[in-house]
């Protein structure tokens, strides 16, 4: 009952800072390609679009209040963004173990339906996704690489979850050699050692095969650093850097202009 008490005050507090920032903050529900229904939250910025689009992948804790707050924070920077629930549609607990295939179907649905937006940017998207989002953006980015312009992974697993134990230990998922979206990390110090490595094997695939890849660590930050309750004052900077970090990566790779207006039309 507390923890119930808690989330919905999270929920109104989030809801009620957008609408004083003019953020418009919806929620909807959309269809996958096998007929699931999937939950998403809007965040639209305040003013006049369109705007640039992002697709948000949340990790496997699932979609609340501290997600919500950093989909309302990239609607601030002036985002539009979609965020699918790829676990409550599906009826799956939080904390899922292992990676259930059809749940990718939601995350692409969501991105076909932010592209589908009249007030978005007619261009290729970016993606912000944590923990096991990021997973999730690879996996979108080797299907549909040409919609999708830039991934930002927050501590992100770059292995399926479902792999045998070597592979997880001391190989990377298949499609980091396959797509060729520029991506940053952002990960903590502090992180769990198997996922700094797991990301960093990543991060040096990429770049050797010459994708635009770069690796932020932040000192005495651990895993969720930019959202965990008990935040250190090192781990609070580090969440306003990485938010930086994000939209001035989204922005390059984007081609958007310093003020978030769309990428120019190319003849």
């Amino acid at each position: 009952m507390k923890r119930l008490i808690i989330a919905s005050a999270i929920l109104a507090s989030a809801w009620s800072y957008a609408a004083a920032k003019g953020i418009e903050l919806t929620k909807g529900m959309i269809k996958a390609t096998d007929g699931s229904d999937v939950p998403i939250e809007i965040a639209t910025p305040a003013g006049k679009g369109p705007f640039p689009p992002v697709l948000f992948i949340h990790a496997k804790r699932g979609y609340e209040g501290d997600e919500r707050a950093h989909v309302r924070e990239l609607a601030e920077q002036g985002f539009l963004v979609v965020a699918p629930d790829w676990q409550s549609g599906r009826f799956i607990e939080r904390w899922p173990s292992a990676h259930n295939p059809e749940t990718e179907m939601d995350v692409e649905a969501g991105l076909d339906y932010l592209k589908s937006l009249p007030n978005a940017c007619k261009q290729p998207v970016g993606i912000v996704g944590l923990s096991r989002g990021p997973y999730y953006a690879i996996r979108l980015a080797a299907k549909r690489g040409p919609d999708i312009a830039a991934i930002v992974s927050y501590y992100g697993h770059m292995q399926n979850p479902n792999a045998p134990e070597p592979d997880q230990l001391f190989r990377i998922a298949p499609e980091i050699m396959q797509i060729t979206t520029p991506m940053l990390f952002l990960i903590g110090d502090d992180d769990y050692e198997l996922r700094r490595m797991n990301g960093g094997r990543a991060f040096y695939a990429l770049w050797e095969r010459g994708v635009p890849v770069e690796w932020q660590e932040y000192p005495m930050a651990r895993r969720a650093f930019d959202f965990r309750p008990d935040q250190t004052p090192e781990e609070k900077i580090a969440a306003k850097h990485a938010r930086e970090r994000s939209k001035n990566w989204l922005i390059k790779w984007m081609q958007l202009t310093p003020t978030l207006q769309c990428a120019p039309v190319k003849n």
